[in-house]
């Protein structure tokens, strides 16, 4: 598997255990924010690294 499906399988996991515990719009919150919140502390360098590679893997 690659590392993308691996981090989407993962994803899918947290997302099934929460939802129970939490309510189904808190866990989706809490599964779309915390990537968010990761790339917005990233500093201006990593943020423009980031996009690159994630434009290079497309080509």
């Amino acid at each position: 598997m690659s590392k993308r499906v691996m981090i989407a399988v993962g994803g899918v996991a947290v997302g099934l255990v929460l939802i129970p515990l939490i309510g189904f719009l808190p866990a989706l919150l809490v599964l779309i924010g915390l990537p968010i919140v990761g790339y917005l502390l990233l500093d201006r360098s990593q943020r423009r690294r980031l996009r690159h590679i994630t434009r290079k893997e497309l080509h």
